[in-house]
């Protein structure tokens, strides 16, 4: 792993850096996995406020290089990862290792003995080596494409 990776607490500040790496790993990454009109409805932020909103409202994480924001994840209250995202120029570094690591840590201390994500094509690889399995095969709905995921939980204890 790399030793400049920084991983720090989400601040309101980091949203547009965010919403930058979330729409360019699924531009520049998912893209492999998914069609151009899939990974066109998928790569939208309508409401940055919301979004904003939303990573403020729980544990979430920065991963920084050399101060720069290269990655980002997050926790919910029911022991969700709803979002583990890294920079296209910046993958495979360990960066996403890294801050599942940070996730996986927090949800300890709270107490949880389980958690899950719902995956993509593209995230579910990364996750099957953490410990995740495979629950089920979903599909869901953004902006009238169907985009196939998959729903994943890693159980402790």
């Amino acid at each position: 792993m790399d030793d400049r990776i920084l991983i720090r607490p989400y601040t309101p500040a980091d949203a547009d850096a965010t919403i930058d790496i979330f729409l360019r790993a699924i531009r520049e990454v998912s893209f492999k996995d998914y069609s151009p009109p899939q990974i066109e409805a998928w790569a939208k932020v309508e409401d940055h406020g919301l979004w904003a909103e939303r990573r403020i409202s729980r544990p979430a994480w920065i991963a920084e290089i050399d101060g720069e924001p290269v990655g980002f994840s997050d926790l919910t209250a029911e022991g969700c990862v709803d979002m583990m995202f890294v920079h296209p120029q910046f993958q495979g570094l360990g960066i996403a290792s890294r801050l599942l690591n940070t996730v996986e840590a927090e949800a300890l201390r709270l107490g949880f003995t389980r958690i899950y994500t719902e995956a993509s094509r593209t995230a579910r690889p990364f996750f099957e080596r953490r410990g995740f399995r495979v629950i089920s095969r979903q599909t869901v709905e953004k902006r009238g494409q169907s985009l196939e995921n998959f729903l994943m939980e890693k159980l402790y204890g």
